[in-house]
């Protein structure tokens, strides 16, 4: 059968430069071994399969596959596909926002900003286990003076998360020194100097889509950036770089809304077509 696609690249204005993400519409009729043997081909980090909503507070259902795997809840995943199903000639039941019916819940994507935002999802916070940051730190040579923070982040994706004195610090590790299975949710934080067009970049090394590196990781944005407004970091809001290392120009805001944190990222409909599933 037939079913609408679009392609979108995620998290850049630069073609190319962000993540890429597959979307297929229509999806009723599915197996689950059919769309991740779909996901597995298109050989990008998820893939995402839209369905009418079972909630009736939300504007279309998705299920989100990676290559190996189904995931509850996704960054960029969630941004592309509010994106291609709005440009499928869709529209929200409240023009300002989408609503996402996805495995952790109802997640909204506000669409009145210069791009669209979702809001980061429950995040759980906790100390990362010394034990595991010595393994980490020692498997990247990172030394003890250069960390300035450790903590573990779950919002349906487990993070370890350490934060470098800097970005430089953090674009000098070498991916490959933690990877999969042995390492396993990885992530890097850093702060670039004033002027960069950036305030943070970030990197995750050992994702869940069991690629080496990915390019731009939404949900490990969303993570941080609870994480920073939890210690009043956020301030007027920051920008997040990712991909630098991969040669891609990823670039997410973080902005704090009352208890909400909103990560917002540009999105570009790549490939508009029809696929046979």
């Amino acid at each position: 059968m037939q079913r609408r696609y679009i392609q979108c690249d995620v998290f850049s204005g630069a073609p190319f430069k962000g993540n890429g993400l597959a979307v297929v519409l229509d999806s009723g009729g599915l197996t689950t071994a059919q769309m991740q043997a779909f996901a597995a081909w298109t050989q990008q980090a998820e893939t995402t399969f839209l369905f009418p909503p079972t909630d009736p507070r939300a504007d279309y259902a998705v299920r989100i596959f990676s290559a190996t795997g189904e995931m509850p809840f996704a960054g960029h995943p969630t941004l592309g596909s509010a994106v291609a199903w709005m440009h499928a000639g869709n529209a929200p039941r409240d023009p300002r926002r989408v609503v996402q019916e996805c495995a952790i819940g109802l997640v909204d994507v506000d669409m009145t900003g210069a791009w669209p935002a979702f809001a980061a999802p429950p995040t759980k916070i906790d100390p990362m286990p010394d034990a595991e940051r010595h393994r980490v730190c020692k498997a990247l040579g990172i030394m003890a003076k250069d960390v300035v923070a450790s903590v573990t982040l779950d919002n349906g994706v487990l993070r370890q998360l350490i934060e470098l004195k800097d970005a430089k610090a953090v674009l000098a590790l070498d991916p490959q020194a933690v990877g999969l299975p042995a390492y396993r949710g990885v992530s890097l934080l850093g702060r670039h100097p004033r002027g960069q067009g950036a305030d943070y970049e970030v990197r995750n090394l050992s994702p869940a889509s069991l690629m080496p590196e990915d390019a731009v990781t939404g949900s490990l944005i969303a993570a941080v950036g609870v994480w920073l407004n939890a210690q009043g970091r956020l301030g007027e809001g920051v920008t997040v770089a990712q991909g630098t290392a991969m040669g891609r120009m990823g670039r997410a805001s973080i902005v704090a809304r009352g208890e909400r944190v909103l990560v917002g990222g540009r999105v570009c409909v790549m490939i508009d077509g029809r696929v046979e599933i």
